[in-house]
């Protein structure tokens, strides 16, 4: 069985198309390279192991609100009050549980600057509460 061979005047009917994916992987290539990386950072160190120990007495709940406010047990608390709260509780004998529970639409800024405070006074035992009510977001 003979292969017909096209004749020079008949068009091409396949499209080449590796030329097309050869710009498509330049141009994601380029896409990576500009992404900037994410310089923000805040770091801490939260306990890995779970123990089942009965809760502590000395609990203090910090409630961010949806328009960035803070609440320390209840109670309205500026940033610096907060911060001198933090220092308070660092150097009792045994440090409370300090219980973070920012609102479903609590900017993300009013938070971070609740964990750096308590990084910055070494509050060592740090929890969020509250996470269930997120579960159908």
């Amino acid at each position: 069985m003979s292969v017909p061979v096209p004749s020079a005047a008949e068009p091409m009917m396949e499209l080449n198309t590796t030329p097309l994916i050869d710009i498509m992987l330049v141009l994601l290539i380029m896409f990576i390279i500009t992404i900037p990386p994410q310089s923000h950072a805040v770091k801490l160190d939260l306990p890995n192991d779970r123990v089942d120990v009965a809760p502590d007495p000395l609990r203090n709940k910090v409630v961010v609100t949806e328009r960035g406010g803070l609440l320390f047990n209840g109670a309205p608390v500026t940033a610096p009050e907060l911060s001198g709260l933090f220092e308070r509780m660092a150097q009792l004998p045994r440090m409370p549980e300090l219980q973070l529970q920012p609102a479903a639409m609590a900017p993300y800024g009013a938070v971070d600057e609740v964990l750096v405070r308590a990084k910055k006074a070494d509050l060592t035992r740090l929890g969020f509460v509250g996470n269930e009510a997120y579960q159908g977001l």
